[in-house]
């Protein structure tokens, strides 16, 4: 099966025609399809009004969108819950992470949840210059909000992408406070990739998982990211999409699903046909065409995987 771009053509014109709002008075969204979780990393939404400090804007994009999972980014959440953000400064900020209470965060997470959204994965990358106790503070917030896994960059050796990782001792102490807090620390990589540019952190703990963008990897390895999933997909927490060109690397365009190479449908259909349970979320990075908005062209890629995976 192959969406083309006639295809992704009249998913314009449908989803062009859902007014907003109309979804949060239809009912909750269901964006499971064949099994499959499809959901949205907000960072899709990143050019909306308030997108970065209003959790009830956020909320209406993500449910107008048809999304009903979520890879939340850190700056709305934290907004609702109070924080002086980057006026505050370094220390600031991390005075106000090490004593708020995580009440505001579970709220969050319920009004969400009552919208018909789960927040399966949270971005607040813990970073070698934090104290454990700041890394905590990124768990306890993930937990709270319901997310199983933290997203943070797999830092890479641009000349040895088969030993990408610089700091074990980093990566075993996300880790162990991860699994503290019965989650895990699911890492990203971008165009400088292979199938094996995970096997380190995975080999060092259960703590550790993959949040493959199957995009990135296509544009950086010209190899079909399909050997990778199976491979990894006992480990695999989440999963980006995007259509991007083969091997380009760096220089690979981003396009419209469906106007580039990377084999999303065939993805989906093999998380459909194995049973894979980690959720796929929509990036969008693609240029948003004049007339349209970030939300109607994600609903665009939900659309699309819905039909890929019927």
């Amino acid at each position: 099966m192959k969406l083309n771009r006639r295809d992704f053509g009249k998913l314009a014109l449908a989803a062009a025609a859902v007014p907003a709002n109309s979804l949060l008075a239809a009912g909750k969204p269901n964006s499971v399809y064949g099994g499959v979780q499809m959901g949205v990393i907000t960072y899709s939404f990143r050019d909306m009004p308030e997108a970065h400090s209003s959790a009830e804007k956020m909320l209406q994009y993500i449910v107008d969108s048809g999304s009903s999972g979520i890879e939340l980014m850190a700056d709305v959440a934290e907004a609702y819950a109070g924080s002086p953000g980057r006026a505050a400064g370094a220390q600031g900020l991390k005075d106000w992470r090490l004593s708020v209470k995580m009440d505001k965060y579970k709220d969050f997470r319920k009004m969400y949840n009552d919208a018909g959204v789960t927040i399966y994965a949270f971005k607040l990358e813990p970073m070698p210059t934090m104290s454990d106790d700041e890394i905590n503070y990124i768990f306890n917030v993930g937990s709270a909000l319901g997310a199983t896994h933290v997203t943070r960059e797999l830092y890479t050796n641009t000349k040895d992408p088969k030993n990408p990782f610089t700091d074990m001792d980093f990566t075993q102490r996300c880790a162990d406070i991860a699994l503290k807090h019965g989650m895990v620390t699911a890492y990203h990589t971008h165009e400088i990739t292979s199938i094996t540019a995970w096997d380190a952190v995975l080999a060092q703990s259960k703590g550790n998982a993959v949040n493959m963008d199957t995009g990135h990897y296509f544009a950086g390895t010209g190899e079909s990211p399909l050997p990778a999933i199976e491979k990894l997909h006992d480990r695999i927490a989440s999963i980006h999409l995007k259509d991007r060109g083969k091997g380009g690397g760096l220089q690979a365009p981003n396009l419209p699903w469906g106007q580039s190479e990377t084999p999303i449908v065939e993805i989906l259909q093999l998380m459909k046909t194995k049973g894979y349970k980690f959720p796929a979320s929509v990036e969008l990075e693609y240029a948003v065409p004049p007339g349209s908005d970030s939300v109607i062209e994600v609903k665009k890629c939900i659309e699309y995987a819905r039909k890929a995976l019927a």
